[in-house]
């Protein structure tokens, strides 16, 4: 009895244990229900998946695969880890003779950095679209005075870009660029581009290449999982994931790559995929160590989500409300990159409205708008972008239809405006901290970004929010 009741503090509820942290979850869930998650690379995961979430998951080392564990007391770990992996293959469709898939990576910069360790050697040769056009850090980014991203320190990387004029791919120039640079790995992938990508002409430049084509599809997973967007699977070698944006699960990562014959030779030779154990050795033991259990429990939910008809509707609306959302912003005077979308995002750029991402998206957030300051094409500082992205996924996880984003871009449209006066109050080149002292401190702004806040409150709590009850 008494060695029951010396561990009975273990039992206790969070809030009874933690009262600082358990009061911090609260207001951020408060904050998440009350304002409106515009940030294209968030979303709101289902009460059955922040569940797996919290299980005895949790609890369990299993450094190894399954089958091949450093630990015993896995058979059930085994069990969950191939149920998620065929599961991954089910929703993207993919042939197991085929496809492999690693379902251990963290989440999606240590996958794709996996993918790099594995195939192409310290100073081989990348080319991902540059961060300032919608690429993403991950993908080789590197500016003329550092070497920003760990994929740039430790690769060689050469950025294709966009044309300047439409935000399109120049997908010509890439061809160009490629045959000079000869990479190892071609990214076909993007942070914040509305467009579909070209993946039939971005296979052909690879192959005149002799490179990899590794499709970076975090962004839009969801939408291929639904099939409403080309899917990656067709025309690439290798496809890494993010599981928690438009997909809907928990934060971490996956990895496929092709098996069996990549090709044939003039000679008639079957060339092999050579990617699968490659691969899986970069991730374990070269990367990591053991594998979060729970968030492959959690990924394993979101994937049996992800084929119910359910989801797929979620999907379309997801896309509807961008493009409607698009289509609002231009009828308003913004400027959409690319005129519209495609999928779940847009980038604006604001310089048309004489302000810049940086003070829009404080704005924003003071009245509880989460989105964030972006870099447009032909920008030249990154701590000033001329750009805001915006995305739909949480908010339609919250029920949003396409006549609730008019209320959304009005709101938007106002926080502008709040902002050009918040400028116009000001000497023209007065610092971002002048802008943030009068936005929060000065009492005729101050008072109007209660009155907005308190409209955005009152409507997004309209709209139920997925996940636990309690936190």
């Amino acid at each position: 009895m008494c060695e029951k009741q010396d561990q009975a503090w273990l039992e206790d509820s969070l809030e009874k244990n933690d009262e600082e942290v358990f009061k911090i979850i609260r207001k951020e869930k408060e904050r998440q229900r009350s304002g409106l998650e515009l940030i294209a690379s968030e979303n709101f995961a289902s009460a059955a998946v922040l569940q797996a979430l919290g299980s005895c998951l949790n609890n369990k080392y299993s450094e190894g695969y399954p089958g091949v564990r450093y630990y015993g007391g896995a058979e059930h770990i085994d069990e969950l880890e191939r149920l998620c992996q065929k599961r991954a293959r089910e929703v993207f469709k993919l042939d197991a003779d085929k496809w492999s898939v690693n379902v251990q990576p963290y989440s999606g910069s240590p996958a794709n950095f996996a993918v790099f360790t594995a195939i192409v050697q310290p100073h081989g040769r990348i080319m991902g679209l540059d961060l300032p056009d919608g690429g993403h850090l991950t993908h080789g980014f590197m500016t003329d005075k550092k070497k920003v991203s760990a994929t740039s320190i430790f690769f060689e990387s050469m950025p294709y870009k966009v044309h300047q004029d439409t935000g399109y791919i120049d997908y010509d120039r890439l061809a160009e660029n490629a045959k000079l640079f000869k990479p190892k790995v071609i990214i076909a992938g993007v942070s914040c581009y509305s467009r579909h990508l070209d993946y039939k002409r971005m296979r052909e430049i690879a192959d005149e290449n002799n490179a990899y084509l590794m499709a970076d599809m975090a962004h839009i997973s969801g939408l291929v999982a639904a099939g409403i967007v080309p899917s990656p699977f067709e025309h690439c070698d290798i496809v890494t994931t993010t599981t928690h944006k438009t997909l809907r699960g928990p934060r971490s990562g996956m990895i496929f790559c092709r098996k069996g014959v990549r090709k044939v030779t003039a000679a008639g030779k079957e060339e092999m995929y050579n990617l699968e154990k490659p691969i899986n050795e970069a991730v374990f033991p070269g990367l990591q160590g053991g594998p979060h259990n729970h968030a492959i429990g959690g990924v394993a939910v979101a994937l049996k989500q992800a084929m119910t008809e359910e989801f797929i509707a979620d999907q379309k609306q997801t896309i509807a409300n961008a493009r409607h959302m698009a289509k609002l912003l231009l009828d308003r005077g913004f400027n959409v990159v690319t005129g519209g979308t495609d999928n779940h995002l847009m980038l604006v750029n604001l310089k048309n409205k004489g302000t810049d991402g940086n003070r829009a998206d404080k704005t924003l957030e003071a009245i509880g708008i989460a989105c964030n300051k972006n870099s447009c094409p032909g920008d030249t500082s990154a701590l000033r972008p001329s750009g805001l992205r915006l995305g739909t996924p949480a908010l339609t996880s919250r029920g949003f239809k396409e006549q609730d984003f008019d209320k959304v871009v009005h709101l938007i449209d106002r926080a502008v405006q709040l902002t050009l006066d918040i400028q116009n109050s000001l000497e023209p080149k007065a610092p971002f901290k002048d802008f943030k002292d009068k936005l929060y401190k000065d009492p005729k702004f101050v008072e109007e970004v209660k009155a907005l806040k308190g409209e955005v409150s009152a409507f997004a709590s309209r709209f139920p929010m997925p996940g636990l009850p309690t936190l």
